[in-house]
């Protein structure tokens, strides 16, 4: 991987941390390629960082940075304002040119940092509706991404929503830097060579995936308080997390930061019941202590202490969406968990924690992912859905076994810690 150089900034500023985010998502997240195009997106509270990856991936060769931006206030003057009937459109029409710049070979950069309470107090039908909507329009788009045909990522900003949100009890402007610490912590941008940082890191990650992949476990069984949930494997799966090579064969790191490895549940064979270890933050809804059965593969119960109605429209979104599409090991330990931050965040809590994801099951976590057919994809049992929602149930007081397809146990990881 080459890296162009930056130009110089003072060291250990503040500019200069942004400067090397920058880097790293262009470089480590992307890898783009000379003459490759870029489509961004991001809030316009992030217009300095969009500004730096624009800089980066030009002088990393791109032919075209084409940048998106939206603005919190105007989404949340739709849910105020606009007509009821509106809520069932949406932009498919952008959604359409975005699939069809992933289909001449663009990468696809999002920098996230979106306010986690905007909607928070809002209908709770229309934002349903609204991203329902969304889903179905971004859908061709989004299949190109869950099919790895192109290198992707997601870098995060620390927009004083958010910031606000995380640490609610300071001003803002020391929330706003608290919470910059805490990014540049877990992207590696605070070490001496944070791209050298990344390499050793996915090493370490690509380890525990071709261990993972080659036991060719039948299933995970989760056991700890208010758990016993056992995850029955895809027929043919393959352990993914780190950096991944795309169809195009450009490989990058998809999420900037992570620290999972996952594959991908059959969906017909889960079973058990299991209790979140930490609030999932979902369309402006804390939702608080998650607990769910299931029988065959499906959710048949579920329940939350908060949040309930968002749970159940959340699994109502379609049949996948009661259906797992994902299962993620995380140890206790890692550097987002160690910093006892609950982010508000998919990109950062789920990276704190094992988890399951509802809805939309990922191809490339099939060992032949590159080349298989939607029927088989179904008929291996891959999980289709609108949705694709990751929340937490590891802890340090959850134990994970493999098991083979004679229900053999081999202990994987215990407190929340790898055995091996």
């Amino acid at each position: 991987m080459d890296q162009i150089a930056t130009p110089p900034v003072s060291a250990g500023t503040q500019d200069a941390r942004l400067a090397s985010l920058a880097d790293v998502a262009v470089h480590v997240g992307l890898n783009l390629q000379p003459g490759q195009e870029l489509v961004m997106t991001a809030s316009i509270e992030a217009l300095p960082l969009a500004r730096l990856i624009t800089d980066a991936a030009y002088r990393a060769g791109a032919s075209l940075v084409t940048t998106l931006f939206a603005d919190d206030q105007q989404a949340l003057s739709r849910f105020r304002y606009a007509r009821p009937d509106s809520f069932d459109h949406a932009t498919g029409w952008l959604f359409d040119g975005m699939a069809e710049a992933f289909r001449r070979g663009a990468a696809r950069l999002a920098i996230v940092g979106d306010d986690p309470n905007l909607l928070a107090g809002q209908d709770a039908g229309q934002v349903a509706r609204a991203n329902r909507a969304r889903a179905k329009a971004y859908r061709p788009a989004l299949d190109l991404i869950t099919a790895s045909a192109i290198n992707w990522s997601l870098v995060p900003y620390a927009s004083p929503a958010w910031a606000r949100a995380m640490f609610p009890n300071l001003p803002e402007a020391q929330a706003v830097d608290r919470l910059w610490d805490a990014i540049f912590a877990a992207t590696r941008v605070d070490t001496v060579d944070p791209v050298a940082a990344w390499a050793a890191h996915n090493a370490v990650l690509m380890t525990r995936r071709r261990m993972l992949t080659g036991r060719n476990y039948a299933a995970l069984r989760f056991r700890g308080p208010g758990t016993d949930l056992t995850v029955g494997l895809a027929d043919g799966h393959a352990w993914m997390g780190g950096q991944s090579t795309a169809r195009n064969g450009v490989t990058g790191n998809p999420n900037i930061p992570t620290e999972e490895v996952f594959t991908t549940p059959h969906a017909a064979r889960t079973t058990g019941h299991v209790a979140a270890t930490k609030p999932l933050a979902y369309q402006g809804t804390l939702i608080r202590d998650i607990r769910v059965r299931f029988e065959g593969g499906v959710i048949v119960e579920a329940s939350a202490s908060t949040g309930q109605e968002v749970l159940e429209r959340l699994i109502g979104t379609d049949e996948g969406a009661r259906r797992l599409g994902e299962v993620a090991l995380v140890p206790a330990s890692s550097p987002i968990s160690h910093s006892g931050l609950l982010f508000l965040n998919t990109l950062f809590d789920e990276n704190a924690a094992s988890h399951i994801a509802l809805g939309q099951a990922y191809k490339k976590c099939f060992v032949d992912g590159d080349t298989l057919d939607e029927d088989a994809f179904v008929s291996r049992g891959g999980n289709s859905s609108l949705i694709h929602v990751d929340w937490m149930i590891g802890s340090a007081e959850v134990d994970v076994d493999g098991l083979d397809a004679q229900g053999m146990a081999e202990p994987l990881m215990r407190a929340g810690e790898w055995v091996s």
